[in-house]
């Protein structure tokens, strides 16, 4: 009779292991169950009901469409959600009070680093003290070359004419819809990484393939961003500990990102010794000159790519969504174009060319006033301080300006501030004129005014003016309301999907 062998050695292992696992997931779960639990004694307010329960969702599309709700209805245009131990304003003088007058006061602090830290590490965008002061100046001194400007214009230029234009010219053929942010993301990550670290992914090729790099990227600032949405960061950083869910897949992109960035830097190290200083004009390899440490150069060049990419395909989708929604700025930023460019003229426009189109100028801050790519930033308060508004914050507060919520702000911009106008920025002689920087903090500004500013803009008119010049754009579902996607910069869900068609025009 053949008998049935029983590794009890492997069986008892197996049953161990299960019952290990069963342990920390349900310890994990209950932990998670309690955390939940626990920030419902905090308060019980109406708005804080709404936020845990998303309740607003059954009256606004997004998150950001609540909060301006609730600070144009407060008196001082600040707001406190208490779960969040959150203040939000859209108070001009609280904003300059927060990132000029009591700077210092307010830095990006210990919570928010520790939010974008495994992406940026010690970059410029999630540091404060010498740190941050040290690669400020670093950075100014570089992004205000005359060179360094050239170069960027160049790759804008080449990337517009030799990728962007005749994609685009091959769709119109075939009628089929593209989604233009799937497009403009493509385009600025080419653009960023040529710029930072000499590195072309060619994501716009004809083909439009996928990249691992860039894929990588997005998820990694997306899940980075999903972080700050928790309403106790010890939820994610337990399923950190565990590599459990989200935080898993967090880890292995930003895992691929510094191989990728890694790999880019012990190249440019072994290319620098044999190449003259000169011809190494992309960030990069600029940096190298002045940081000896790798992981460091890792960190500043990451941060660069990230305030590069998804803020200038943030401008440009939104400038597209609002153009279709207003044919006639875009019949006016062409009849700009024919004045200052000539009706018959192929050519791209050049750098002092651009500087004339005030109207083209006018209407890409306009949409960044009502759709701006950073939609609120977030500082904490290092000592009990009270707002010029009144309003007082203690130590450790986290104390948001909320530019998104500014843009509309009748009391800011008169009683059409819904409404997409970009005369507003034109003085009589129809010369653009800025506005305040507290008021429009889409640049932010104070001490941590962008750097990048300036080639924000001019990439943003380049690509806008070569598309409108060439082409006309219909939105494939017209009327679609802007439902956003959770990230650190404005990204539409469903991306933006439009028919395009090649306009008949004398070249």
């Amino acid at each position: 009779m053949e008998l049935l062998v029983v590794d009890f050695s492997s069986y008892g292992a197996v049953v161990a292991y299960s019952f290990y696992s069963f342990t920390v997931f349900f310890s994990l779960f209950s932990i998670i169950l309690y955390l939940l639990r626990l920030t419902k004694p905090l308060c019980n307010c109406d708005t804080c009901r709404a936020y845990l329960h998303s309740t607003w969702a059954s009256d606004f599309p997004n998150l950001c469409d609540w909060y301006t709700h609730l600070i144009s209805n407060s008196p001082t245009a600040t707001i406190h959600i208490h779960v969040l131990n959150n203040t939000i304003t859209a108070n001009p003088d609280n904003v300059e009070y927060m990132v000029k007058t009591n700077f210092d006061n307010f830095p990006k602090g210990k919570p928010f680093r520790s939010i974008l830290g495994d992406l940026l590490g010690d970059g410029i965008f999630n540091v404060d003290g010498e740190g941050w002061r040290f690669q400020r100046k670093m950075a100014s001194l570089e992004l205000g070359s005359v060179s360094i400007r050239s170069f960027a214009f160049d790759i804008i230029a080449s990337e517009i004419r030799t990728r962007l234009l005749p994609l685009l010219a091959d769709k119109t053929t075939s009628g089929a819809v593209m989604d233009m942010q799937d497009v403009f993301r493509r385009f600025s990550f080419d653009n960023i990484c040529r710029f930072s670290f000499g590195l072309d992914p060619g994501c716009l090729e004809m083909s439009l393939s996928d990249s691992n790099f860039a894929a990588a990227f997005d998820l990694a600032t997306r899940l980075s961003a999903q972080r700050a949405m928790t309403p106790s960061p010890l939820v994610w950083k337990i399923k950190r500990a565990f590599n459990l869910g989200s935080e898993k897949d967090l880890s292995e992109a930003i895992k691929l990102v510094n191989t990728v960035a890694e790999e880019v830097i012990k190249q440019k190290r072994s290319r620098s010794r044999a190449l003259p200083p000169d011809t190494q004009n992309d960030l990069l390899s600029r940096f190298m000159h002045s940081v000896d440490d790798d992981r460091y150069l890792r960190d500043i060049v990451v941060s660069f790519m990230l305030a590069g990419r998804d803020t200038v395909a943030s401008v440009l989708t939104a400038f597209f969504h609002l153009i279709m929604i207003n044919p006639h700025v875009e019949k006016r930023i062409r009849s700009e174009s024919d004045r200052v460019l000539g009706s018959s003229s192929s050519e791209p426009a050049t750098f002092e060319q651009m500087r004339e189109m005030h109207y083209l100028q006018a209407s890409i801050y306009e949409t960044m006033r009502l759709l701006p790519p950073v939609q609120f930033d977030s500082k904490f308060v290092l000592t009990d301080d009270v707002l010029p508004d009144g309003t007082f914050v203690s130590k450790g507060t986290r104390v948001t300006y909320h530019p998104y919520a500014m843009g509309r702000m009748e009391s800011i911009w008169g009683p059409d501030a819904m409404r997409f106008r970009p005369e507003r920025w034109l003085q009589s002689d129809g010369v653009f004129k800025p506005a305040n920087p507290f008021k429009y903090p889409v640049f932010h500004a104070g001490p941590r005014i962008c750097l990048g500013k300036e080639l924000a803009v001019m990439t943003s008119k380049s690509v806008a003016l070569a598309l409108i010049r060439r082409f006309s754009f219909r939105a494939a579902e017209p009327g679609k309301r802007a439902v956003f996607a959770p990230g650190l910069t404005t990204t539409f869900r469903g991306g933006l999907p439009v028919r395009i068609s090649e306009r008949t025009v004398p070249w």
